[in-house]
């Protein structure tokens, strides 16, 4: 079963990007300090939005691979946080942004698979790996799932345990219950503030 590319990850953004090309966009970043899961820091390359780390994270890149500091009112800053905060508000279901993921062929298939997964829901990890054609490939999953550079916007934190347990998150545990929780209609979790 092959899955499309999800609607706000553009296949030229993903393909035209490489960490090698002497022509590749300048890699920026912003942070936002007052998120209601802490401080995010986006990253981004021209136009396509590349990374988004919360403090703590496991796999988060060291601050030297984020490049210069940019503008949070300049694209793809600006419409990354007016969405943020849409989603935080609770009035945001589904991200609509330009993504330039890296990653292997098969972490970027997880990564397309979970943007399928809608708001309020979870999948196990067997479930994804059996949406994916690879029914035996949990593990494989989980580590891709593990290595998304773009938590929230991907929505890995939707991916629990066979049992409907809160296995991993690259973010902590916390912050997957109370996202979790926020998207199953607690809305009082997070207060309607703007991000900034």
């Amino acid at each position: 079963m092959t899955l499309p590319m999800p609607r706000h990850t553009r296949h030229s953004d993903l393909d035209r990007h490489s960490e090698h090309s002497a022509d590749a966009p300048v890699r920026t970043h912003t942070v936002l300090d007052d998120t209601p899961v802490g401080p995010l820091t986006l990253v981004a390359e021209g136009s396509a939005l590349t990374g988004l780390y919360m403090t703590d994270q496991r796999h988060r890149p060291p601050q030297e691979a984020f490049g210069l500091p940019a503008d949070p009112r300049e694209e793809p800053y600006a419409a990354t946080i007016a969405q943020l905060t849409a989603y935080f508000r609770g009035e945001l279901t589904t991200f609509d942004l330009p993504l330039a993921l890296r990653g292997t062929p098969f972490q970027r298939r997880v990564w397309a698979a979970l943007c399928t997964i809608p708001y309020g829901e979870t999948l196990g990890y067997g479930q994804l790996a059996a949406r994916l054609g690879a029914p035996t490939a949990a593990r494989a999953v989980g580590l891709a799932n593990g290595r998304n550079p773009v938590g929230i916007i991907v929505p890995c934190h939707r991916v629990v345990g066979a049992n409907g347990s809160l296995t991993g998150y690259g973010g902590g545990l916390d912050r997957k219950r109370r996202l979790l929780a926020f998207e199953r209609e607690d809305s009082a979790l997070f207060p309607a503030e703007t991000c900034g």
